[in-house]
């Protein structure tokens, strides 16, 4: 993979990301609040807590020698299915951290990696769509971490990104916890894909973890049905079953 530079993170709180208010973006007094933040709340690795590293060399270098999983069966309608890794150690505290400690950071070194493996895929892909987060679970998040992954892959990949083809129109409760059958229930039509930007498409979708396939089954359908030539499927991780 290539080289990748190193990055601080910021806990929440932090005015990083937020409306800055009566400050202006480069303003000195910005900077000077961002600096004594940082003096108090300093940033720590995600994968390993070292003081000073959004993500540290080593966990990068954790990171570029974790396996491809062998094989990850698709779910009807995908076309092909792929994860960069099991679901497990270092792989699984990053996409923690993205997802749930404001980690947006983490999403370069991942989307570096799911890049490298879509490389290596040698799929006829012609755009990526990222699994879509309902308008009242992003306004909680603040940012939808598939949509993070996707547009880091996409540059590398030179292929363009387009989280507005799909939709998640209805709400529908946490996937955790619930078995294959429910979640495959849960999502049913949950999701709506726009003709004008999927008609003829061979999509590629792209998720954090990958556990039944519900989730990418039912957004590819949802795809399909607009008109989507082929979609496929790439998650950072896959659940080990």
């Amino acid at each position: 993979m290539p080289g990748l530079l190193l990055f601080s993170s910021f806990p929440s709180g932090h005015p990083q990301g937020r409306q800055r208010g009566f400050f202006a973006p480069d303003s000195r007094s910005r900077r000077l609040a961002d600096a004594l933040v940082d003096l108090i709340f300093p940033p720590r690795c995600a994968g390993c807590g070292r003081v000073d590293w959004g993500w540290c060399a080593r966990c990068q270098a954790d990171l570029e020698q974790t396996p491809y999983p062998q094989y990850v069966q698709p779910l009807p309608p995908l076309s092909g299915m792929a994860s960069t890794a099991v679901h497990e150690g270092k792989v699984q505290q990053a996409i923690w951290s993205l997802k749930y400690e404001n980690a947006r950071h983490i999403s370069q070194p991942l989307g570096d990696r799911l890049a490298a493996h879509l490389e290596l895929l040698d799929w006829p892909v012609s755009c990526i769509v990222p699994v879509p987060m309902h308008v009242e679970r992003l306004a909680q998040r603040g940012y939808n971490q598939a949509q993070l992954l996707a547009e880091q892959a996409a540059r590398l990949a030179t292929l363009p990104c387009r989280p507005d083809a799909l939709r998640r129109w209805r709400f529908t409760p946490s996937q955790v916890g619930l078995g294959r059958e429910a979640r495959l229930e849960n999502v049913k039509d949950a999701f709506e894909a726009s003709p004008a930007l999927a008609d003829g498409q061979i999509v590629l979708l792209v998720d954090d973890v990958y556990t039944t396939g519900a989730t990418l089954s039912a957004c590819a359908a949802a795809l399909l049905d607009a008109g989507a030539a082929a979609v496929y499927g790439l998650t950072v991780s896959a659940a080990r079953h």
